[in-house]
C-alpha cells in the first residue's frame, strides 16, 4: 500500500466524479456468487508472460486499496492528498468505480488507505489512518465503525493494508508511511497484526515497513511485504487465526500491495517498478504485468473475477486506474 506522501495535487473533473447515492446492484458487473469453484483445475494465469495493462481513467491524487463488490459490481478505492494540518495527515476520499467509465465518491471523508469488502458483503473494511484505526463503513448507509482502535493500549501508527479471512479475522499492516506529525506509540515498530472478535493480536513486530498484506485461497497462508527489506514473507495460519512458522516466499524491489487468484497464485506489486510480479504458490515467478511507473496495489474483479485492476501513476503526473484480462479468475477478498 501507500508508502509516499505526494505535494503535487491532482483532481478529477466534476464530470468524472459526483456524490454517489445508495449503493444498488449494477445493471451489468454483479454477480453473487463467488468466482472461484472449490476443486476446480486452473491453466496458467497469465496470456503472455509480459501483460500490459490499460488505462481506464487517470486525473487522481493517489490512488491505492482497490477491492471489488460482488453485490454491486463495483470497485472501491482510497484516493489520498496531500498532508494538511499542523499532524501532516493525509485526506481521503473512497471513490467506486462502475465499469466501463463511471466513477463517484463513495465516502468523501472516508480517512482510508487499503480496503476489503466484509465476508458477509455487507461492509467494506478499510485502514483508516485518519485516526490510525481499523473501520469498517457500512455499504447500505455509509455508517464507520472501528475494529480494531490500537494494541495494548497504545495507538498504531498507520494502518495500511488489510486482507480478511471467512471467518471475519482480519490481518492488517501498520507501518508509519501516514503517521505525519503524530506521536510514535508504538516504540519504533512497524508490525503486522491481526483482529479477531475485538481482540487485536501482534503476528510480528520484526518486519521494517510490512505493507501489502493477503491471504490464499484456502485461509491456510498468509502473506506479508516488507517494502522497507524488498521482501515477501509467508506464515502458516492456524484454524484459530493465529499464525506459526515464517518463511521467506519471494523477493522483490519495494514490494506494496498484493492479491491472490483462484489458483493460489500470488500477485505482487512493485511499486518502484510500476510492474506486477505474478508468482505460483510455491513461489515460482510466473510473470509480469505492466502499468504506470509507481504502482501501489491491484485486485481481481469484473462479472467473472478475471479482471485485474491496478492502482498506478500515470504519464505526466497523478495517478488512475489500470486494467488487464488474465486468464484465472481471483479470489474474492
Amino acid at each position: 500500500m501507500a508508502h509516499r506522501t505526494h505535494r503535487r495535487k491532482w483532481t478529477v473533473t466534476a464530470a468524472a466524479i459526483v456524490l454517489a447515492g445508495a449503493v444498488t446492484p449494477a445493471a451489468s458487473g454483479a454477480t453473487a456468487d463467488p468466482p472461484c469453484t472449490p476443486g476446480a483445475t486452473y491453466g496458467r494465469p497469465l496470456p503472455s508472460p509480459a501483460v500490459a495493462a490499460r488505462l481506464v481513467r487517470g486525473g487522481f491524487t493517489f490512488l491505492e486499496g482497490p477491492t471489488w463488490d460482488r453485490r454491486t459490481g463495483t470497485l472501491l478505492m482510497s484516493d489520498m492528498r496531500s498532508p494538511t494540518g499542523p499532524q501532516g495527515v493525509q485526506p481521503s476520499a473512497m471513490i467506486r468505480h462502475t465499469p466501463p467509465a463511471t466513477f463517484e465518491t463513495f465516502i468523501a471523508d472516508a480517512g482510508s488507505n487499503g480496503l476489503a469488502i466484509s465476508a458477509d458483503g455487507t461492509r467494506v473494511l478499510a485502514a483508516t489512518h485518519d485516526n490510525r484505526t481499523v473501520s469498517a463503513y457500512s455499504l447500505a448507509d455509509r455508517s464507520r465503525t472501528t475494529i480494531a482502535a490500537g494494541y495494548l493500549g497504545r495507538a498504531f501508527n498507520s494502518p495500511n493494508d488489510l486482507t480478511t479471512a471467512k471467518d471475519g479475522t482480519t490481518y492488517f499492516t501498520d507501518p508509519n508511511y501516514q503517521r505525519g506529525n503524530r506521536p510514535d506509540e508504538q516504540g519504533g515498530r512497524t508490525s503486522v497484526f491481526r483482529v479477531r472478535d475485538g481482540v487485536v493480536g501482534l503476528v510480528d513486530d520484526t518486519l521494517p515497513q510490512p505493507n501489502g498484506v493477503v491471504l490464499s485461497p484456502d485461509g491456510k497462508t498468509l502473506y506479508v511485504g516488507a517494502t522497507g527489506a524488498d521482501v515477501i514473507m509467508k506464515y502458516s495460519v492456524r484454524p484459530d487465526g493465529t499464525t506459526g512458522d515464517r518463511t521467506v516466499f519471494a523477493n522483490i524491489r519495494t514490494p506494496d500491495g498484493a492479491t491472490v487468484d483462484c489458483a493460489g497464485n500470488v500477485y505482487w506489486v512493485s511499486n518502484g517498478e510500476g510492474l506486477v510480479y505474478v508468482f505460483s504458490p510455491t513461489g515460482a515467478r510466473l510473470g509480469t504485468i505492466s502499468a504506470g511507473r509507481n504502482s501501489t496495489n491491484a485486485a481481481f474483479g469484473g462479472p467473472d473475477g478475471r479482471t485485474l485492476y491496478i492502482t498506478s501513476s500515470v504519464s505526466g503526473g497523478g495517478y488512475g486506474l489500470y486494467q488487464a484480462r488474465l486468464n484465472v479468475p481471483g479470489n474474492p477478498y
